[in-house]
């Protein structure tokens, strides 16, 4: 019978904390890297430090890669000797090399590259932001001048891709090394060898210069389909290529921190961390939440007399409220993603708030006309029935606007939207529902 993946990562647990370094060593070549990367992460600090201590570097490497950012590979390799943790980043790549070294003090990192034999690579990427094109990409690519023949090229491939675990492209470069073009692997095999690879080229369809933001390239991979994309410099010199694992690491980075920040959440709490990284994430904006629940709570003040001479409005105002309140973020989240993905050009934005101001007037009055009845239905007087569905009607139209406005204008102002417009829209809505309802029932019934 077949065991399962738990059943396995559970058998080799097992192996690992008994100390029986052969057979785990014996069974781990046989792993995926990403599956050697969860035996670890099942360890405690101790348990991983001397499995790792063990381990060929070949392998211990490979599973450090793998591993996510909140369980810190890096400080397993920093309490490794130097010798020994050099061997480990001499296994990697050098853009993983680099995003692991790029979490330690310059010191630790200088202690542990001091035994690396080739560091140039890894240098040359520590310079970079960590979240740009340059801290993604990996100097490794394999590149034929446009003079060389089609023979003489597929030479210098082979040769090349020695030395590099995955080719996806073939650059073409002039010179000076500037990027003139691409060659494909079909172009590459059937073409005649006496045949100009500058004859056989084809264009570039993107590149990008090593300070673009990772997000803006994850983007452009996206947009053309691209199994990886070349970085150049200003004077457009072939720097490097990012590959498109690393734009998925990228993607779901990204998607975390949106998601993180769109729940009032810092992107800077590791999902992993523990109770007072938390509190001290979440708190400062539960007081802002405090703040502004204090706005709404002051209309209901206001109107105080008003709910004191018909009590029944006090049924409906969280209704009102948290339908609105729903609504906003409905067409809040709609925004927020389209401004991250960059979908939709700024002057497209009146026509896309007026959609959201439209789509709320027709779901509140939809809404509205139910809880009109239900109103009625339960004894109030026909003008009670009137005032929730206008007041539904018009919270609604105005969480339309607050949800599909507010987020544009944090941006332009250069607050993040994503962390900031959830609080604002509830507020909105909360106040806007609650002066609707307590407002027009002044008005009308009293």
């Amino acid at each position: 019978m077949t065991s399962t993946p738990e059943i396995r990562l559970a058998e080799l647990v097992a192996l690992a904390r008994a100390g029986h370094n052969d057979a785990f060593i014996e069974r781990a070549w046989e792993l995926e890297p990403a599956d050697l990367a969860d035996v670890l992460m099942e360890l405690d600090e101790d348990e991983r430090l001397a499995l790792v201590r063990i381990l060929p570097s070949e392998l211990s490497s490979q599973a450090l890669v793998e591993m996510p950012a909140d369980e810190h590979a890096e400080e397993i390799v920093a309490a490794l000797d130097a010798e020994h943790a050099a061997e480990i980043v001499e296994e990697m790549e050098d853009d993983d090399a680099a995003d692991l070294l790029g979490e330690m003090e310059p010191e630790e990192q200088e202690r542990i590259l001091a035994g690396v034999e080739d560091r140039a690579g890894v240098d040359r990427l520590l310079r970079y932001d960590e979240e740009s094109a340059g801290g993604l990409m990996t100097t490794t690519v394999v590149t034929v001048t446009d003079l060389d023949s089609i023979g003489l090229a597929l030479e210098a491939v082979r040769r090349q891709a020695e030395d590099i675990d995955e080719v996806m492209e073939v650059y073409v470069v002039d010179g000076a090394r500037r990027l003139t073009g691409v060659l494909s692997f079909k172009d590459l095999v059937l073409s005649p060898p006496e045949r100009l690879v500058r004859d056989g080229m084809e264009p570039i369809v993107a590149k990008v210069e090593p300070d673009e933001d990772q997000e803006e390239v994850a983007r452009i991979m996206s947009r053309y389909n691209l199994p990886s994309i070349p970085v150049v410099d200003e004077m457009g010199r072939l720097l490097g290529r990012i590959t498109y694992d690393d734009v998925i690491d990228v993607a779901e980075a990204e998607a975390t921190e949106d998601l993180l920040r769109f729940g009032g959440v810092s992107p800077d709490e590791e999902l992993s961390g523990g109770w007072s990284e938390s509190v001290q994430s979440r708190l400062p904006w539960l007081y802002v939440n405090l703040f502004t629940a204090f706005m709404a709570a002051s209309v209901v003040y206001f109107f105080q007399d008003s709910i004191a001479q018909y009590p029944a409005l006090a049924i409906w105002m969280p209704i009102i409220a948290g339908m609105g309140g729903n609504a906003g973020t409905q067409a809040l989240a709609v925004s927020v993603r389209r401004l991250s993905l960059s979908a939709t050009p700024s002057t497209r934005f009146r026509g896309i708030v007026t959609k959201e101001m439209l789509v709320g007037v027709i779901n509140g009055a939809a809404i509205g006309l139910v809880i009109a009845g239900l109103a009625i239905l339960l004894g109030g007087p026909w003008r009670l029935g009137a005032v929730v569905f206008m007041a539904m009607t018009g919270n609604l139209f105005v969480a339309g606007f607050a949800g599909s406005f507010i987020p544009v204008l944090l941006e332009r102002l250069g607050v993040d939207p994503a962390i900031a417009s959830s609080i604002f829209v509830t507020t909105f809505t909360d106040v806007c529902g609650f002066t609707l309802l307590l407002g027009l029932a002044t008005a009308i019934m009293l």
